[in-house]
């Protein structure tokens, strides 16, 4: 199978296969993970989602919970957070995706009959983000009910690449 390599400074950056699939060696990307669980997450607060486990960062772009985009373009980003012993009397429990730009909700109002045992919460999108913009993931819960929700941090994750 033929292969199209461009190279820079000795090093193949972008390969073009012959079916016409490119990769690019250094295009930004990262997927983490919460290296443990985040217990009895604070009501009436925002807490910062803590990703401790990198499985692979591109660019090495992400760091302190942090993805800080090196070059402008549209980024996908998203994540799965995947939350315990969520309680009856919270309003609400609202995942956010901080950006530079803006932020990106995705809120859960609760209408149970008793405690949730788990619940997961998704979202993914194109993003604007210009060099040195930011974006992280935190978690918003009103001062309803008690300080009792856990992220699981096996059965959550946060990643994103730029691609364009």
């Amino acid at each position: 199978m033929a292969l199209t390599q461009i190279q820079g400074s000795g090093i193949s950056n972008v390969t073009i296969s012959a079916d016409g699939e490119v990769t690019k060696a250094a295009q930004p990307a990262f997927l983490v993970f919460p290296a443990s669980n985040q217990n009895n997450i604070a009501i009436n607060a925002a807490t910062d989602i803590v990703f401790a486990t990198e499985v692979f960062d591109v660019g090495a772009n992400f760091a302190s919970n942090t993805f800080t985009a090196p070059i402008t373009g549209k980024y996908v980003m998203s994540f799965v957070m995947y939350l315990m012993n969520l309680d009856i009397d919270t309003q609400y429990y609202s995942f956010n995706l901080i950006t530079s730009n803006r932020t990106y909700y995705n809120a859960f109002s609760p209408n149970f009959s008793a405690d949730a045992e788990y619940q997961n919460f998704n979202f993914s999108g194109v993003l604007d983000m210009d060099a040195s913009d930011t974006a992280k993931v935190s978690i918003s819960i009103p001062n309803n009910g008690a300080a009792q929700a856990d992220l699981y941090g096996d059965g959550s994750f946060f990643s994103g690449a730029l691609i364009c």
